[in-house]
C-alpha cells in the first residue's frame, strides 16, 4: 500500500470539530477533537477517539465524564485556542468562558451545543482510544452549521 495515497483517501473523510472538556477534581481541560461519531440511539452514545499519551484521555479515564462542545461554522478561532494545553482562570478556559453543570467539565458558552456524557467503555486501538460514552444531558443554544475539519483548511488523520 502507498502511505501518501493511505493518508490522502483517509483525509478525505468527513469531520466535525469539537471541544472535548473533563474536569478532575479542581483541574479542567480542553482539547480539540474530530473523530467523533453517534454509537448508539438507545441509550444515546457517542464515540471519541483520544490520542493514548493526552491529558484529555487521561483526565477522561480517571473521572469517566467528559463533555463535548459542539462549534459552529464560525468559530476555527475558538477550535484553535484548544490544541495546546490551555490554563484556566476563574471561570474562563484558554480565555473563553464557561459553565459547569452535571459531570462538572467545562461547558463552553460561545459553544452552539454541547453533550454530557459518563463513559461506558473504553477501547485501546492503537496510538488513540476509543472512549464511548452515554449521553446524559444534552443542550442545544442555538442551531447553526457545525464547524468542520474540511472548512478551516487543517488536516488530522492518515
Amino acid at each position: 500500500m502507498d502511505p501518501q495515497i493511505k493518508k490522502q483517501a483517509l483525509r478525505m473523510f468527513t469531520y466535525g470539530l469539537y471541544v472535548l472538556t473533563c474536569r478532575k477534581g479542581s483541574e479542567n481541560h480542553a482539547a480539540t477533537v474530530t473523530w467523533v461519531a453517534q454509537a448508539s440511539f438507545v441509550p444515546p452514545m457517542i464515540s471519541v477517539a483520544l490520542e493514548n499519551q493526552s491529558m484529555a484521555f487521561s483526565f477522561a479515564k480517571e473521572t469517566k465524564t467528559f463533555a463535548l462542545n459542539i462549534l459552529g461554522k464560525g468559530q476555527k478561532d475558538l477550535a484553535a485556542k484548544f490544541f495546546k494545553h490551555p490554563q484556566t482562570d476563574g471561570n474562563r478556559i484558554g480565555g473563553i468562558e464557561f459553565e459547569t453543570k452535571i459531570t462538572g467539565a467545562p461547558l463552553l458558552i460561545p459553544a452552539p451545543a454541547y453533550l454530557e456524557c459518563k463513559i461506558i467503555q473504553i477501547f485501546p486501538v492503537g496510538d488513540h482510544t476509543l472512549v464511548t460514552g452515554e449521553i446524559i444531558e444534552a443542550v442545544v443554544r442555538r442551531q447553526e452549521e457545525s464547524l468542520t475539519l474540511a472548512s478551516t483548511g487543517w488536516s488530522y488523520g492518515g
